[in-house]
């Protein structure tokens, strides 16, 4: 029997095949085996087509000899070799029925655990200390929750982390301008650090004397001077029940054990530049200390530095990116390190990842990704920002998101006056983080609410239409089937919905393979498609029989369970009505 990837397990057919009548060795995967749009067709095997040259052979010649030694008959109708040499594939009804019978009875819907499961660090969100959250820290927050959910699911050991901007310079000059204010001793609220920050910004480009003693306050704050330490706990504190404010609404799972700080690493940065130093890497340039990554150079040639120390004694941001390698392989003996942070930032992870295999603590047995993304716009194709030209702060964003969704529930909605908040929170959030999910993350998209709170098209509101409508119509025959049920295909519509549901496990790995959570909002959205047209053209509650309503109704209820899993993996809910 087949398992998990259909296509996948067809390939390893088609090799098996190839083995056995022409004796040539191939991996599953290169027997190119795909979807096929064509009626009446479910994969197409392109095998044929890339090895006739290679062979010396017609590509019909080629494909005749696979469909002769092919040993697929349990699963699979005879094949059709189609065109110059296509190998057309369908599945047999049979084959199909006895796959939903596993499916029903499978809390992961044939998403198999790995092997191996690795021990994965993964940077996300990462906002800055003493500001308010805004829009620029959605994609970030969003990728990276939805692809800790996903490696999880899968089995692996996934330790988010959320490398906070909470020290160095502008502490400095935030803390003496608190210190020189009658508010210093005042609790703050996340706005009015915000205020206070652009003052003390202000101040330090403006008032050279002030920038002296901002500068002090960090050697104070570096030397735990006890008065300065307090205030920038505060800050830190005020900071982090912000973060987890929106965290929650965003429904991200990052937590305040999440967070390490810039700070968390400054007691290892001296430590890194001596390893870097015992390693060969370190090299002095106008009075600082650089490392100049092979192969990084500038227009007219020369070689691109990452500073570790500065002139003056102090650390670069390079140092404590290299404290964190450092750490989080070494200490806590991670794997993988996935950093999902935006695409402009692409060459400085390069040359970091360059420097750390050459220090020796990214080894063979270590991956390291940046996993860069595309920038959010506006309808007027410009940087996404309030009708006045300012940041759109996140909080306000999400708020207005749960607004907006107000508008699109059903005057006469199935939901409960009392539950109806939390579920135009479960749409409105649901829609800003699909909107960005199902874009390739690498390209800008453009934010407009009424794209992403369409009830048609690729959108996370038709995807939990659907789920709420599947639901509805156990409640609407007012049974279940009986223990005995099993799903009978009869109709093209029940196939062809049957046939998409299976396609779950391939989804959910090309999301993964490719940190490409597009992939698996495109199922959602096919699978969303193939139940309408079911909906339309099966009917339920007046099925020809009690078997085709039984089989109907687990039909219903495994797409409910695909799309309900597809969306949490996402990170979205998938209100049972609306």
């Amino acid at each position: 029997m087949l398992r998990g990837d259909v296509g996948l397990e067809l390939g390893q057919r088609v090799a098996a095949a190839l083995r056995v009548s022409l004796g040539v060795e191939i991996t599953p995967e290169e027997a190119v085996i795909r979807p096929s749009n064509r009626d009446g067709v479910d994969f197409q095997c392109n095998v044929a087509m890339s090895l006739a040259k290679k062979l010396g052979k017609n590509p019909r010649e080629v494909a005749a000899l696979i469909v002769g030694a092919l040993d697929a008959a349990d699963a699979v109708e005879e094949p059709e070799i189609a065109g110059p040499g296509f190998i057309n594939l369908t599945l047999r009804t049979s084959w199909l029925e006895s796959e939903a019978v596993s499916l029903l009875t499978d809390d992961r819907l044939g998403v198999p655990v790995v092997e191996s499961p690795r021990r994965i660090a993964i940077d996300y969100s990462s906002p800055n200390v003493a500001k308010e959250m805004h829009v620029g820290h959605l994609r970030s927050a969003i990728i990276g929750d939805a692809l800790s959910r996903l490696l999880t699911f899968v089995g692996h050991e996934v330790i988010p982390h959320n490398h906070l901007g909470d020290w160095g310079t502008p502490f400095g000059m935030l803390i003496e301008h608190l210190t020189e204010t009658s508010d210093a001793g005042d609790d703050h609220s996340i706005s009015d650090l915000n205020a206070f920050y652009q003052e003390a910004r202000q101040k330090f480009d403006a008032d050279p004397d002030f920038a002296t003693r901002a500068r002090k306050r960090v050697v104070a704050l570096q030397g735990g001077d006890e008065r300065t330490l307090a205030l920038w706990r505060d800050l830190v504190d005020e900071s982090l029940r912000h973060f987890q404010q929106v965290y929650e609404l965003l429904g991200v799972g990052m937590t305040a054990e999440d967070s390490y700080g810039e700070s968390f690493y400054n007691p290892f940065l001296a430590d890194t530049i001596t390893e870097l130093q015992n390693a060969g890497q370190i090299e002095e340039s106008d009075g600082a200390l650089c490392v100049f990554p092979p192969g990084f150079r500038n227009r007219d040639g020369d070689r691109l530095p990452l500073i570790v120390r500065k002139s003056d004694g102090g650390y670069g941001y390079a140092t404590t990116d290299f404290a964190t390698i450092r750490y989080w392989i070494r200490d806590r003996k991670v794997d993988d390190l996935l950093y999902v942070v935006g695409s402009p930032q692409s060459q400085h992870f390069q040359m970091l990842f360059a420097i750390a295999r050459q220090a020796g603590w990214l080894t063979d047995d270590h991956t390291s990704v940046h996993i860069g993304f595309g920038s959010i716009l506006g309808e007027d194709g410009k940087m996404f920002r309030t009708r006045t030209g300012g940041t759109v702060k996140l909080a306000d964003l999400l708020q207005e998101a749960v607004f907006e969704a107000g508008k699109v529930m059903p005057e006469k909605s199935e939901v409960d006056a009392a539950d109806q908040p939390d579920v135009a929170r479960a749409i409105g959030i649901g829609a800003v983080k699909y909107a960005d999910l199902s874009n390739d993350r690498e390209k800008d998209y453009v934010f407009t609410w009424d794209k992403m709170l369409a009830k048609n098209g690729d959108t996370s509101v038709y995807s939990q239409y659907a789920n709420a409508r599947a639901l509805s119509i156990s409640r609407k025959v007012g049974r279940v089937p009986e223990a005995a049920a099993r799903i009978v295909v009869g109709e093209p519509a029940e196939r062809e919905l049957l046939l998409k549901l299976l396609q779950l496990p391939p989804a959910v790995q090309a999301a993964i393979e490719g940190y490409a959570p597009h992939k698996l909002t495109g199922y959602l959205f096919e699978t969303a498609t193939a139940f309408s047209t079911f909906y339309n053209e099966c009917p339920v509650l007046t099925a020809p029989s009690q078997e085709v309503q039984d089989s109907r109704l687990l039909l219903a209820d495994l797409t409910s369970r695909v799309l309900t899993l597809g969306l949490s993996l996402l990170g979205i809910e998938a209100p049972e009505r609306l």
